[in-house]
């Protein structure tokens, strides 16, 4: 019985070995910076943006607002947004705010949840869009969200006329939560999907660029993922069944000789 104890130990190490890293990796980072900004008019003007730091712009009702923001695989980002509204604007529920987001490919991407659109009721009207969980790879007819930049557009649809040109001020912020290995495939991107266009001012003047914002850690598409140390853990925890079983079922040796 000391060897089973022995063995169950040492297994018991292993598998806090194991699952000690994936804890590190999914431990959340508390940023909350606020930063003033324009908004883009377009995909191709949209003002870049990092996870985790509110942007904020004034602009008219009427103005398509547009942000970016990169994501990676094994994320599930969420766009929250906030638009507080002028008296004058207040109190009109035929007029709706919307967000929607688009990937790379200028395909609009579904919401898991939240509430994307809402009346403008009130003075202040608060948005969320979750996205589905970004993948490392997917088929080529499928619309599953990948790694690369994704586009925010907050606008305000059935405006009257007489509501056009009314001063808003805009609050954008994209997060992530870390689904890791639940969200792996078999297969993954060499490079992100169409990291997505900006506009480069310089001395000749504007002309489209590639954008170059990528997630805080860089990108970590690849084979690596945390389902690896489930795997090994579930390896260790049959190990130690399969130990715990036959020390249960062997008994006390062969019976003497002479029984």
């Amino acid at each position: 019985m000391r060897t089973t104890r022995l063995l169950a130990a040492a297994g018991l190490a292993a598998l806090t070995a194991l699952l000690a890293p994936g804890a590190a990796l999914a431990a959340p980072t508390d940023e909350d910076d606020t930063s003033r900004s324009d908004a883009g008019t377009s995909f191709r003007t949209a003002t870049e943006i990092e996870q985790g730091h509110r942007a904020t712009a004034s602009a008219s009702t009427g103005d398509y607002l547009y942000w970016s923001f990169p994501a990676d695989a094994g994320q599930r980002p969420t766009v929250k947004a906030t638009v507080k509204l002028p008296e004058s604007a207040a109190g009109r529920p035929d007029t709706r705010w919307r967000v929607d987001v688009y990937d790379g490919l200028r395909r609009r991407q579904s919401c898991m949840y939240g509430m994307q659109s809402r009346p403008a009721d009130a003075a202040k009207v608060d948005l969320t869009c979750v996205l589905r969980p970004v993948r490392a790879w997917s088929d080529p007819w499928s619309n599953d969200p990948l790694p690369g930049t994704y586009y925010i557009r907050l606008t305000a649809t059935g405006l009257k006329t007489a509501d056009l040109g009314s001063p808003v001020t805009a609050e954008v912020e994209a997060t992530s939560k870390d689904i890791g290995g639940s969200a792996a495939v078999d297969g993954s991107l060499a490079k992100p999907l169409v990291p997505g266009a900006s506009v480069d001012t310089g001395d000749s003047g504007s002309r489209a660029a590639l954008s170059t914002a990528e997630p805080e850690d860089g990108w970590a598409s690849g084979w690596w993922t945390d389902r690896w140390l489930w795997t090994g853990a579930g390896g260790v925890l049959a190990a130690l069944a399969g130990i715990g079983g036959y020390a249960l079922t062997r008994g006390n040796g062969r019976p003497p000789s002479g029984a």
